[in-house]
């Protein structure tokens, strides 16, 4: 079958040089914006997204480099022809400086080559010497040669796609590795056909071949960076499973209502409620909490702890299961909070915590409480909200020996005290920004009306899970019988 390099068709019309040259523009243009976000990732060890992020960019730069040298070529259009006494266009190149491509510009990483099979001449590009780290002088491989030089494992390859070329006349689309004599090991890319004579008989074989080894490393890096995050976030996923599993576990078993004590005319009625975080992260260590301990008192707190996942939930557990214990055991707020401070101090993990602890007596309607960095409970009254004054309290964990105060407060039938973590009312995280503790200040009309605990946890939840919200809270209500 005659070779398709011999058919009649019409002279290709090269492209206009303006076109190209926007093409070229728009292309380094994009490329300096690629590269720009490429210099500005950080690239973390411990962030599997952010390297895979940074291997994409990498990948997109070495194919525009590619884009832009194609179009370089386009635009200059075909070398000049042979001169008749020297080589290549020599004599239209005076006053030049030869200067050779960069090493890792595409031309230096493009060469060709020609096997004549009827007089076993063999024509290298200098580009392809250079490849194949061999001096520019010296003699070219034969088609017999070149095996010598490509992985044992890709040999049965090149074999192939050199026999399918030769014997049935098939294009050659494949890639090789070759070991150089530097022994740096190269990825080539191959392309080529059979050239046939006028009886459609294989004469010869051209093919272009082209390194490849930056670009496939880069996308071998951009594969590892996908496979590791895929694992990463498969393991986060199974992380915010066991600590939501947990988070639900340690928390009171009831959320709506509960009074305390369960029969008494003084009872709190009381109800809480856990918001997740708007963008769907679970912090799994903020907790509310609420229990009849000795003496007929209730104990009420919430809080939170620093860090996230599995490790901060299981500290929460802690420092709940410790609260309780300490609180059963008498001790009052304010040596409570020491207690839990130094428990954290020592613990193998270190950790952050605020939290509001408050001992309710039904029998004088008294509120004892002491805080440790956190927001102090909010009391509405007669149609009016306010914060309790706060005694003094650093954050649990802080400092060794922190001292905290205790308050008390006189409770009257109808009050409605609110105990939240900071979470509900941060907005935008802004410092100094009260707008969240100034909405929750103006549900007072709202929920000094409200029938019962769990009609005003339901009135807050409305408030605030939209808007600016930007982290998980925790919210308990307790209403004065």
């Amino acid at each position: 079958m005659p070779s398709h390099l011999f058919a009649d068709r019409p002279a290709p019309q090269p492209p206009r040089r303006d076109s190209v040259d926007e093409l070229i523009s728009q292309t380094r243009r994009l490329r300096g914006d690629v590269d720009a976000v490429r210099r500005d990732a950080v690239v973390d060890e411990d962030d599997p997204q952010g390297r895979w992020q940074r291997a994409l960019c990498d990948l997109a730069v070495h194919q525009l480099d590619d884009l832009g040298a194609h179009l370089g070529q386009l635009r200059e259009g075909l070398p000049p022809l042979p001169g008749p006494d020297g080589p290549p266009g020599r004599e239209d190149q005076a006053g030049f400086e030869d200067l050779p491509p960069r090493p890792d510009s595409l031309l230096s990483r493009v060469g060709s080559a020609e096997w004549n099979l009827l007089t076993d001449e063999v024509s290298w590009s200098e580009e392809l010497h250079r490849i194949f780290g061999r001096p520019a002088a010296g003699d070219p491989m034969t088609l017999d040669e070149l095996p010598s030089m490509v992985f044992a494992e890709d040999q049965a390859l090149l074999t192939e796609m050199v026999t399918d070329c030769l014997v049935d006349g098939k294009p050659i689309d494949g890639e090789f590795r070759i070991v150089r004599a530097d022994g740096r090991v190269r990825t080539l890319h191959m392309t080529g056909e059979p050239v046939l004579d006028a009886d459609g008989c294989t004469a010869s074989m051209w093919a272009v071949l082209r390194d490849v080894s930056e670009l496939r490393r880069s996308q071998r890096a951009v594969r590892e960076s996908q496979d590791t995050l895929t694992r990463r976030q498969h393991i986060d996923r199974t992380e915010r499973r066991v600590a939501t599993q947990m988070h639900e576990a340690v928390l009171p078993p009831w959320r709506g209502e509960r009074s305390i004590p369960a029969n008494g005319p003084a009872a709190l009625d009381l109800a809480g409620h856990h918001l997740p975080s708007p963008r769907g992260a679970l912090n799994g260590s903020q907790w509310f909490d609420a229990q009849e301990i000795p003496g007929g008192l209730a104990l009420l707190s919430v809080g939170d702890l620093t860090g996230q996942g599995v490790t901060a939930t299981s500290a929460m557990a802690m420092l709940m299961g410790a609260q309780r214990a300490l609180a059963v055991a008498g001790i009052r707020p304010g040596p409570l909070m020491g207690h839990l401070n130094a428990l954290l101090d020592s613990a193998a993990q270190p950790a952050l915590g605020s939290t509001v602890c408050c001992h309710y007596d039904p029998s004088t309607r008294i509120l004892s409480w002491a805080q440790a960095g956190h927001p102090a409970p909010l009391l509405y009254r007669g149609g009016v909200g306010r914060a309790l004054p706060r005694p003094g309290g650093v954050l649990l964990g802080a400092t060794a020996g922190g001292v905290y105060e205790q308050g008390e407060t006189a409770l009257l039938p109808g009050d409605v005290l609110v105990l939240h973590t900071d979470g509900l009312t941060r907005g935008t995280g802004a410092p100094h920004d009260s707008t969240g503790h100034d909405r929750l200040l103006a549900l007072a009309p709202r929920l000094t009306v409200a029938r019962s605990a769990q009609d005003c946890v339901r009135l807050i939840v409305e408030e605030f899970d939209v808007g600016d919200r930007q982290h998980d809270a925790s919210v308990m209500v307790a209403r004065i019988a």
